[in-house]
C-alpha cells in the first residue's frame, strides 16, 4: 500500500440554501479543491460520491454523484456513490484513499453533499430518522405509546413518540438518553454538557462557512428550549445544506502539485457490531485501528474534529478516544482541554452544533477543517503549531451503536 496525502480541499458556506441545487453546491466545492491542488478536472482519474438523503428529498437516486459532476464538467471516470448515513462523505475519502494506496488511481476526488432542507420540515427529519432499522423503530414506538397510556393525563415527559422523526430528528432522542445514561452512572451534570455547547457555537463564531455564529453563554444554552430532556435546542446540530470536497495522490507525487500536503497516516472504516456491554463500541474500535496504523496516541493529537450531533455526544467521545478516563469528560470540559487555546482544541470548525451538519457533507467537511488547521490557514481559529489532525464522523444507528464510523489521522 502507497503512502496517500490530500492536496486541495474545498467546501461550502453551510445553511439553508432553499434556492441552491445540489449541482451548485457541489460545483463550488469541487472547485474550490481543484483550485487549491493546483489541478484540474481533466487530471482526475476516479470519484466518490457522498449523499444519504437526495433520494428522500430530491427524488434524486441511483446515479446521484454521476448526475452532479457531470453537471459540472466531470465524466468519463469511474463514479461511486457511497451511502452511509451521516458517515456518508468519510465512507467516500476512505475508498478514495483506498484507490490511491493501492495503486489503481494517481488522482482521486473525494466529495461530500447534502441538501437538508425542504418546505415541509417533516420530510427532512424523516429521511434522517431513516438510519436506524425501522423495524426496531416501530417496535419502540409501541414501547412508548404503552408507557404514555400508562402514565395518564398528568404531567410527563415528552415519550419517543411524540415529535421524534416528526418536529425534530429521533436521534435527539438517542444522544438524550445516553446523556441520561452518563448522568445517572457518571455524575456527570447538564451544565457541563452545556459547556460543551458554548465552546462550539464560539468556534463557529470565527468560522465564516459556519451556518451559525452566534456566541452564547453557558446560561443562553441551558435556557433554550428543550428538545429531549437534557438537550436545549442549542446544544443539538441542525439540519442544513452544503458540500465538501478533497483531492488524493500518492505521497510521493504530492509535491508535484502543493508546496504543503497534507499526509493521511490512517484511514479506517467500521460499522456497529452485536458485543457485550463491556466490550468497545464502534468508535473504540476504529479509533485503537487508527492508533495503530498511524503509529501514533492521543497525545500526539493537536486538534480534532468530531461527530458532535449532540453536546453529550462529544463529551462521551473524549473518553472514546482516550483523551480522558470513561467518566471523566465532564472534568475535561471543565478544564477548558479543549477548546481554542486549551491544550487540544475539539471541533475548531464549529463542530456539527454550529458549523452544521448537511450529513452527507459532514465527513469531508471535518477533513477540509484539519486540511485548513494543519496548513495554518484557519484564520481567527488556527490551532498554533498544529501537525497532527484527528476526524470521527459516525452515521446510522442499529441496536444502539453506530451503523457506520469512520476515523481518519492526518500529519505534516
Amino acid at each position: 500500500m502507497r503512502d496517500v496525502a490530500v492536496i486541495g480541499a474545498g467546501m461550502t458556506k453551510f445553511g439553508k440554501f432553499l434556492d441552491r441545487s445540489l449541482k451548485d453546491l457541489t460545483r463550488e466545492a469541487v472547485q474550490e479543491a481543484l483550485d487549491s491542488a493546483g489541478t484540474e478536472k481533466a487530471k482526475l482519474q476516479v470519484a466518490v460520491v457522498g449523499n444519504a438523503t437526495a433520494g428522500l428529498i430530491t427524488g434524486q437516486e441511483m446515479i446521484r454523484g454521476q448526475v452532479v459532476l457531470r453537471d459540472i464538467g466531470i465524466g468519463g471516470l469511474p463514479v461511486i456513490n457511497t451511502e452511509n448515513a451521516c458517515a456518508s462523505s468519510s465512507t467516500a475519502f476512505h475508498l478514495a484513499w483506498m484507490y490511491v494506496a493501492s495503486g489503481m488511481y494517481d488522482v482521486a476526488l473525494a466529495v461530500g453533499m447534502e441538501k437538508l432542507y425542504h418546505e415541509d420540515k417533516r420530510r427532512s427529519f424523516q429521511a434522517i430518522g431513516a438510519a436506524v432499522d425501522v423495524e426496531w423503530v416501530e417496535q419502540m414506538a409501541a414501547a412508548a405509546k404503552a408507557a404514555r397510556e400508562a402514565q395518564g393525563d398528568g404531567e410527563r415527559q415528552p415519550t419517543f413518540e411524540e415529535g421524534a422523526g416528526e418536529k425534530r430528528s429521533m436521534f435527539m432522542d438517542f444522544y438524550a438518553a445516553f446523556a441520561r445514561q452518563h448522568m445517572q452512572r457518571y455524575g456527570t451534570t447538564k451544565e457541563q454538557f452545556g459547556r460543551v455547547a458554548v465552546k462550539n457555537h464560539y468556534h463557529g463564531s470565527l468560522n465564516p462557512h459556519a451556518q451559525y455564529r452566534e456566541v452564547y453563554t453557558l446560561e443562553d444554552i441551558l435556557n433554550s428550549p428543550v428538545v429531549a430532556e437534557p438537550l436545549t435546542r442549542l446544544m443539538c446540530s441542525p439540519i442544513g445544506d452544503g458540500a465538501a470536497a478533497a483531492v488524493l495522490v500518492p505521497a510521493d507525487q504530492a509535491r508535484q502539485y502543493s508546496s504543503k500536503p497534507v499526509f493521511v497516516r490512517a484511514s479506517v472504516l467500521v460499522s456497529g457490531a452485536d458485543r457485550a456491554p463491556d466490550e468497545p463500541g464502534t468508535t473504540e474500535r476504529a479509533v485503537g485501528q487508527a492508533y495503530d496504523m498511524a503509529g501514533l496516541g492521543p497525545e500526539d493529537l493537536n486538534v480534532i474534529e468530531l461527530h458532535d450531533a449532540s453536546a453529550p455526544a462529544e463529551l462521551v467521545i473524549y473518553e472514546e478516544l482516550g483523551l480522558c478516563p470513561p467518566g471523566e469528560g465532564g472534568k475535561l470540559i471543565d478544564s477548558g482541554f479543549t477548546k481554542l487555546g486549551g491544550p487540544l482544541p475539539v471541533n475548531t470548525s464549529g463542530g456539527l452544533i454550529s458549523k452544521g451538519h448537511p450529513i452527507g457533507a459532514t465527513g469531508v467537511a471535518q477533513i477540509y477543517e484539519i486540511y485548513k488547521q494543519l496548513r495554518g490557514e484557519a484564520g481567527d481559529r488556527q490551532v498554533e503549531g498544529a501537525r497532527v489532525g484527528l476526524t470521527e464522523n459516525g452515521g446510522g444507528m442499529v441496536k444502539g451503536d453506530a451503523a457506520a464510523l469512520s476515523v481518519h489521522i492526518f500529519s505534516l
